[in-house]
């Protein structure tokens, strides 16, 4: 039997790019392609990648965007492209601001409010970045997965051995490898595996991407529970990212994880992202579904 070669780095992220570059149907409507391969749900990330890159395509490039609060309603299909509508509910001096409805076949799968800013001075200040190894000598998530692979659930394997335009770098063991419980804080090295265009709309989209990445998990690990082993059903319900400065998503990026608060079958998980030499340029949030998918033993 003749083996399919895998795709190289620069195959992996063209792919990816031509997976951000939404259609512009005319009239603010737009459409996302399929992932190449795609089987069940659609990745999160993609969905808030595209939407961000569809709501870029109504705002002149010198008001970038500053934030999105995106709400995913119901899980998307890789079956079928995603259609964006896009409202431009302001166009102020300083501000514009859209609403943009992700739908599949008719029925909503995401809504997200974004608000774009042109750019002045002002005052600074930011939080320093954790003192972490850096990303050089760290094994990637990926050879870690393959590594563990028989602690993955059966179910899970196929997406655990996926191969990706976004590379890892885990600076913590996760709790899935061991089972053992660790405080809710995960930092991790990411970046595209080949590089990107300049255009710093593309950073943006993929650091949108990446952001569902290495997150919500956080909020699973002081309970020694994983959904990669299967014993947790996670799905993101809210995601939130602020946008700072300027970057390179295909030069490494810090993503500084904590999980301030779980309960109710919910996790909060807060994300810092830094450049490799400090800087603070995105915030993100997310609130997400983590229900055991068998029941929790009684608190002695």
């Amino acid at each position: 039997m003749t083996e399919i070669a895998s795709p190289t780095p620069q195959e992996l992220v063209q792919r990816l790019l031509d997976l951000l570059d939404v259609k512009d149907h005319g009239g603010d409507r737009f459409q996302g392609n399929r992932k190449i391969g795609g089987v069940g749900r659609v990745f999160g990330g993609q969905v808030i990648g595209q939407a961000l890159a569809s709501a870029e395509r109504t705002v002149p490039d010198d008001r970038p965007v500053h934030s999105l609060h995106a709400y995913f309603l119901r899980g998307g299909s890789e079956d079928h492209e995603i259609d964006f509508r896009v409202e431009r509910d302001l166009d102020g001096g300083s501000f514009s601001n859209r609403r943009v409805v992700a739908s599949q076949l008719g029925k909503p799968i995401l809504n997200m409010v974004s608000s774009f800013h042109r750019r002045e001075e002002g005052f600074y200040h930011a939080d320093p970045m954790p003192q972490v190894p850096g990303p050089e000598g760290l094994a990637s998530d990926a050879e870690l997965r393959r590594l563990h692979i028989d602690k993955v659930a059966p179910a899970q394997r196929r997406l655990a051995l996926e191969i990706r335009p976004i590379e890892l770098r885990p600076v913590e063991p996760r709790p899935w490898m061991d089972g053992i419980a660790q405080e809710p804080v995960a930092n991790t090295w990411f970046r595209s595996v080949a590089p990107l265009p300049d255009d710093p709309r593309i950073h943006r989209a993929i650091l949108a991407y990446a952001s569902d990445m290495a997150l919500l998990g956080t909020s699973t690990q002081p309970h020694a529970s994983s959904f990669v082993k299967g014993e947790v059903m996670a799905a993101s319900l809210d995601h939130a990212i602020w946008f700072h400065d300027d970057f390179r998503a295909d030069q490494w990026l810090l993503y500084a994880c904590d999980s301030p608060w779980a309960g109710r079958a919910r996790g909060f998980n807060r994300g810092r992202i830094y450049t490799a030499d400090g800087k603070l340029v995105a915030n993100v949030a997310q609130e997400g579904l983590i229900r055991p998918t068998s029941p929790r033993p009684a608190s002695a």
